[in-house]
């Protein structure tokens, strides 16, 4: 028996039946970006400078107010299920490592924005530099200017 592209084999109790794919339509939104580029991407030095504020002024403080404040209610719920008369839940070690590992990735975020920040910053300095630095390659002092 042939089999076309795309075709599957599907059994059930009563009987063999051949399904193909069909496409009825193309998809409403097709994903991957819209055509044009992305129009929401900052790239004006005051848009990557707000966004450097805004990493600065909001999301690191509030991402390290979270940190601190799970820092506690997690210190108090491994103290309350640890040992009192030398036994205690696995639940409390367990909550340890969990707070451990969650730290890390706290403080991985923490080191992202910063660096995002930065990068921010610097990236117009960069594209200033780089725009100096080409034009002043390419209108050098021309044997023709000798003439």
């Amino acid at each position: 028996m042939a089999e076309s592209a795309g075709e599957q084999h599907i059994v059930s109790s009563e009987a063999v039946r051949t399904v193909g794919m069909r496409l009825n339509q193309l998809p409403a939104d097709p994903g991957g970006g819209a055509p044009g580029g992305q129009p929401d991407l900052a790239s004006s030095p005051a848009e990557k400078r707000a966004a450097a504020r805004a990493i600065e002024l909001h999301i690191e403080p509030d991402t390290r107010k979270s940190g601190d404040w799970a820092d506690g209610e997690t210190g108090a719920a491994v103290k309350a299920f640890g040992p009192k008369d030398g036994h205690g839940w696995f639940t409390s070690g367990c909550l340890k490592k969990a707070h451990e590992t969650w730290g890390e990735q706290v403080q991985n975020l923490m080191n992202r924005l910063a660096s995002e920040k930065a990068a921010l910053g610097s990236t117009n300095i960069l594209l200033q530099s780089t725009d100096l630095g080409v034009g002043a390659g390419v209108r050098g002092v021309s044997p023709i200017d000798e003439y």
